[in-house]
């Protein structure tokens, strides 16, 4: 049984990454997911205003005079929230590779245009093995057009792709207007691969404080759904990797992914509530299910069930929109 797939030109064991989260910032947990079966890591996210932020802490510090230090303390960030700094993040990055044997994937959560992306070469510098850069925005401004939130976007991949050698994925929203041309456009741009989506954690309001709540709610099985739609969308078109991620809880749904033309399969929420040791177990459910079939490899069966293979395309289009409200009865 052959569980070997090919992500962003990395050759990976089996389709199974860690997505960004907390495992990478424990030495020790990444080695369990490693000795689970995990076939790459990728690292929590190094956030685009947390850099700037800390770049802008030391203008200030360079620039204000010693005597007025002690005043000038109360302007600089807190980086309570934050569980890596930028500096502890290239560290760690460090400790990653010289503790694991499966490549490490280090993440940069940003979307405009900045001095932020130089941390891509510092990225590099520490032994990364490749980038997610995390195109996460939501847009408020009504003076802001869709077409110039994608041309920033792709201005800021350009931006990485270009200062590294190593390959770079794009971590996108489902929120594009055309995502398939999007995703085409982020290939020209010099990204090696898409990931298939931003998971938007939605705020709850506290209707006793009148306050703004923020939420974490790990993903649920029916959130793959809109990933296969677009991975099946996708993989007849793109040149580069694919990665899902987002509603993946079994074998099942990595063999659904997969079919649907994903290259690897991004666990993160069935981590946390199961532990590392989880991954053996969907190894095995996988190798089952590919028993059942008769499949002797991944690469087999990757993309049977894309846009340009399925049996029924309309599946994936506005066919299937109709179909699915006139199967209701009351």
């Amino acid at each position: 049984m052959k569980f070997a797939t090919h992500y962003l030109g990395l050759k990976l064991r089996n389709p199974f990454v860690v997505g960004a989260s907390p495992f990478s910032d424990s030495v020790h947990a990444a080695c369990q997911l490693q000795d689970a079966g995990a076939a790459a890591i990728v690292m929590r996210s190094l956030f685009e205003e947390q850099i700037d932020a800390e770049q802008r802490a030391l203008t200030h510090h360079l620039e204000t005079p010693a005597e007025s230090f002690s005043e000038a303390a109360s302007f600089f960030p807190s980086f309570e929230e934050y569980q890596l700094t930028p500096d502890l993040y290239l560290k760690q990055i460090e400790h990653l590779k010289n503790s694991l044997t499966i490549p490490v994937i280090a993440s940069l959560n940003g979307c405009r245009p900045g001095g932020w992306t130089d941390y891509a070469r510092k990225f590099e510098a520490a032994g990364a093995d490749a980038i997610e850069l995390n195109l996460y925005q939501l847009v408020t401004d009504p003076a802001i057009a869709a077409d110039d939130v994608e041309a920033d976007m792709l201005e800021t991949v350009r931006a990485v792709t270009t200062s590294v050698k190593i390959p770079v994925a794009v971590k996108i929203s489902a929120f594009h207007t055309a995502p398939a041309h999007f995703a085409l456009a982020l290939e020209h741009a010099g990204a090696a691969g898409v990931v298939v989506f931003n998971r938007f954690y939605q705020p709850d309001f506290s209707v006793e404080d009148l306050e703004v709540k923020p939420q974490l709610k790990l993903s649920e099985p029916g959130e793959l759904l809109l990933r296969l739609r677009w991975l099946s969308i996708l993989s007849p078109h793109m040149r580069g990797s694919l990665s899902a991620t987002g509603g993946v809880h079994s074998a099942e749904d990595a063999a659904k992914a997969i079919l649907a033309g994903a290259h690897t399969v991004q666990l993160v929420s069935v981590l946390l509530k199961h532990g590392p040791r989880y991954i053996s177990t969907l190894l095995s459910n996988l190798q089952h299910w590919m028993t059942e079939h008769e499949y002797s490899s991944v690469d087999e069966f990757r993309g049977a069930m894309n846009l340009s293979r399925c049996p029924d395309p309309s599946a994936f289009e506005r066919a299937n929109y109709q179909r699915i409200l006139q199967s209701w009865r009351v």
